[in-house]
């Protein structure tokens, strides 16, 4: 027993290291450039919208709202930095500023941004700064993006509706202007399904997915089910 526990751990810590690279670069100045920067508008295509997460591992971020009602389909990518075509060799550095994201195409007429926004909140540790779970460094901190007015209200109220349920703590996530979605490499899109025996998925993505859909079973797709 104590042979195979090592090794499970062995393996989790292996696909942790291979999947989620820390990063000790301190990213505060480029952040409070980029908080100052217009938002980004992206207009709505076929009656789809689109919204964009930060949250940890963006395995993670995009099985989570490929299962909610109203969403088509969620795209891993990087966003919230100061460099063009960033990969995710170079995320991981901790120097082109982006985290890991996700890019939500959803019909406005099924869920709406502040379920979203619910969503984002819902489905991880609210006060963990630079990563989520296992995943430490800047690439992994919680962004939530905004692209007008009216969505930046929504998050502003969600905030600091919560901050008023915390005692000791407060939420960490940023709250950005969106700029610019860079899609990730090709193997990180459906990731969590098309590697259901990765140990890093099923050790951490698997009982994150798990755990928020046990909270909001009423907008989940019906087949959302692991």
């Amino acid at each position: 027993m104590k042979k195979y526990t090592l090794l499970v751990t062995a393996c989790i810590l292996f696909a942790t290291t291979a999947a989620c690279k820390p990063s000790n670069k301190d990213n505060s100045k480029d952040n409070v450039a980029q908080k100052e920067i217009t938002p980004v508008e992206v207009p709505a295509q076929n009656g789809m919208e689109r919204a964009y997460f930060a949250s940890g591992c963006f395995w993670c971020v995009e099985a989570i709202y490929e299962s909610v009602k109203g969403v088509e389909e969620a795209i891993s990518g990087y966003s919230g930095g100061h460099t063009k075509n960033p990969t995710y060799e170079s995320s991981n550095t901790g120097r082109t500023g982006h985290a890991e994201a996700v890019e939500v195409i959803y019909d406005p007429n099924v869920v709406s941004f502040k379920t979203l926004v619910d969503v984002y909140f819902g489905s991880q540790n609210i006060t963990r700064e630079n990563g989520q779970g296992p995943d430490r460094g800047s690439q992994y901190r919680s962004i939530i993006f905004y692209q007008n007015d009216a969505q930046k209200k929504i998050i502003n109220d969600k905030i600091a509706e919560l901050n008023a349920e915390l005692t000791n703590d407060e939420v960490a996530a940023e709250v950005m202007p969106f700029e610019k979605f860079w899609k990730a490499e090709e193997y990180h899109q459906d990731y969590e399904e098309n590697n259901p025996g990765n140990p890093y998925i099923q050790n951490v993505s698997i009982p994150r997915l798990k755990r928020f859909q046990e909270k909001f079973p009423d907008i989940l797709k019906e087949d959302a089910s692991h």
